[in-house]
């Protein structure tokens, strides 16, 4: 792929149900989410399976490509929707067949769960408003938006670089918040990576 004048046709032509388009942009991002997907699953199996889903998905829904504006950021929020979907349906399979205790001791443990992530996600956003009012419009621009840099840069009339600046600062100050304010743990990595930029 030359450059985003050929994606955004092969966007158009793959929501009109050309195959070729479709193939043509499996081929181009198979490598790239099979070695993203392999960071979180050790498993070149399981990675394979749910990039296959990711796919699937994307052509099922084909027709939304057509006001995609970045092929790249489309792919990659799928697959991370598809990963923690995968995590989620793994944990509930293993409470199920491993736990001990009664039906009410599984209903605590996933509220305890759901409100230790609760209590992470306002940390994070505690952090997030403390950011000077710039620093975090790119912050959230990336997270929540995500925006490439280069939009976020159009978006506010600044540079590339003063977007690297504040977004590398704004990560670094949100994460420092959440190590100084929450216990670290797995669990916690993932979420602070699905949460914040790398």
């Amino acid at each position: 792929m030359t450059g985003l004048t050929d994606e955004r046709d092969l966007m158009d032509r793959c929501a009109g149900g050309d195959r070729e388009a479709y193939a043509n942009l499996y081929t181009a991002y198979l490598s790239a989410l099979m070695k993203y997907m392999f960071l979180f699953t050790k498993s070149r199996e399981l990675s394979e399976e749910i990039v296959q889903d990711v796919f699937v998905k994307i052509w099922e829904k084909k027709e939304g490509l057509l006001t995609v504006h970045s092929f790249q950021a489309y792919i990659f929020k799928t697959a991370k929707n598809q990963l923690l979907d995968h995590m989620r349906k793994e944990q509930s399979q293993s409470r199920f067949f491993t736990l001990s205790g009664p039906f009410e001791e599984a209903c605590e443990e996933q509220a305890d769960d759901n409100l230790i992530y609760g209590q992470y996600y306002q940390l994070a956003q505690d952090a997030i408003n403390l950011l000077p009012e710039k620093r975090r419009e790119v912050f959230e621009l990336k997270t929540r938006e995500e925006l490439s840099l280069d939009e976020i840069a159009e978006r506010l009339a600044i540079s590339k670089s003063v977007v690297k600046k504040q977004l590398y600062a704004a990560t670094g100050f949100v994460k420092d918040y959440l190590r100084k304010h929450g216990e670290i743990t797995a669990d916690v990595v993932i979420f602070m990576y699905f949460l914040l930029p790398i």
